[in-house]
C-alpha cells in the first residue's frame, strides 16, 4: 500500500487538499521614475513585489494588472526582463490583464505574460516612440533675455529648449527612437509570435485600440477579466493573492518633503509638476 502523506488525514479540507493560488501583481501608473514623476513604477521599485510573487505556496500562476500609459523603454524592458525570467526559472504561467490601459510601455509588460486579456473598452497597443516639449527661443527674444550655453563637445547642447531647433539635432533624436522602437517591435514580435493577425505596418505605427480591436489583431489572446479568467482555468476554489501593494499615504506623495522639509528637496511646486505630467500621460488616451 503505498504510503499517504499526513496531510490527508487532516480533517480540515484546506491543510488536506489546498486551493491553488494566482499571485496577483498590479502593475499601475507611468513607468519610470525620471523627471518629475518620482513615483512612477520602475524595476529596482517592483523587484520585491515580483520576487514575491513567483514565491507564495501552491502557487499556479502569476496574474498582472495591468494599468500604464506607458513611460521609460528603459524600465519597461527590466521589469519586463525580470518578470520572465522569474517565469521560465519557476515553470510559472504569466497572465496579464488589461484594465483601463495597455498602452506603449503598458503593452510592453503586457507581452512579459504568456496570455493576454482585456476589456471590451480597454486601451491597448500605441506601440511607438514619442518624444515631446516646446521651443522658448522666441520668447526669450521677445523679453530681452540672452540665453548663454558653452559646451565640451559639439553634441552636449542638442535639443536645448531655448535655442532655436537644429535639424541636425532633430536627425539624431530621431535616430535615437528608431532604435527604441525597433526593439520595442522586436519585444512584442518574439512575444506574440504566431500570434498577430495584421501586417505590421497596421500595429508597429503608434496607433492604438479599444479591447475589441486588439483581439481582432491579435494583440491580446481574448477578453475577459482577471478573477472570472483565473476561476475558468484553474477551478472555483483558486485564491487570488496581491502581492505588493502601494506605500502608506505619510511615505508617498509630494507632500511628505515639502510639509516636512525632506532631505531630498521635492517641493510642493515639484509635486504640482508632477501631477501635470502624468496627467498628460493619461490624457493621450482620452482618460
Amino acid at each position: 500500500m503505498a504510503k499517504r502523506s499526513l496531510l490527508a488525514f487532516l480533517p480540515i479540507r484546506r491543510f488536506r487538499d489546498p486551493p491553488p493560488v494566482v499571485a496577483v501583481l498590479r502593475l499601475s501608473g507611468v513607468i519610470g521614475g525620471g523627471g518629475t514623476i518620482r513615483r512612477g513604477m520602475s524595476d529596482a521599485g517592483l523587484a520585491g513585489a515580483i520576487e514575491k510573487a513567483f514565491k507564495l505556496s501552491n502557487l499556479r500562476a502569476v496574474a498582472l494588472a495591468i494599468n500604464s500609459p506607458g513611460g521609460s523603454p528603459v524600465q519597461s524592458a527590466l521589469i519586463a526582463k525580470r518578470i520572465r525570467s522569474l517565469a521560465e526559472e519557476n515553470d510559472i504561467p504569466v497572465y496579464a490583464f488589461a484594465e483601463d490601459v495597455a498602452a506603449s510601455g503598458g503593452y510592453w509588460l503586457a507581452c512579459a505574460a504568456d496570455e493576454i486579456y482585456a476589456m471590451e473598452s480597454s486601451i491597448v497597443g500605441s506601440i511607438g516612440v514619442i518624444s515631446a516639449g516646446f521651443g522658448f527661443s522666441g520668447l526669450l527674444k521677445r523679453i530681452g533675455v540672452e540665453r548663454r550655453v558653452h559646451t565640451a563637445g559639439t553634441r552636449k547642447g542638442m535639443l536645448d529648449p531655448f535655442l532655436v531647433e537644429n535639424q541636425d539635432d532633430v536627425k539624431r533624436l530621431e535616430a535615437l527612437q528608431g532604435d527604441i522602437h525597433e526593439a520595442f517591435k522586436g519585444h512584442v514580435l518574439d512575444r506574440r509570435a504566431g500570434r498577430l493577425k495584421v501586417a505590421e505596418e497596421e500595429i508597429f505605427n503608434g496607433e492604438f485600440w479599444t479591447g475589441r480591436g486588439a483581439l481582432d489583431r491579435g494583440l491580446i489572446d481574448d477578453l475577459g477579466d482577471l478573477r472570472t479568467v483565473m476561476r475558468a482555468k484553474f477551478g472555483e476554489r483558486v485564491k487570488l493573492r496581491a502581492v505588493g501593494g502601494r506605500q502608506p499615504w505619510w511615505r508617498r506623495g509630494p507632500l511628505r518633503s515639502g510639509m516636512a522639509g525632506g532631505g531630498d528637496g521635492w517641493s510642493f511646486a515639484d509635486g504640482i509638476l508632477a501631477a501635470v505630467e502624468e496627467r498628460l500621460w493619461w490624457s493621450r488616451f482620452g482618460l
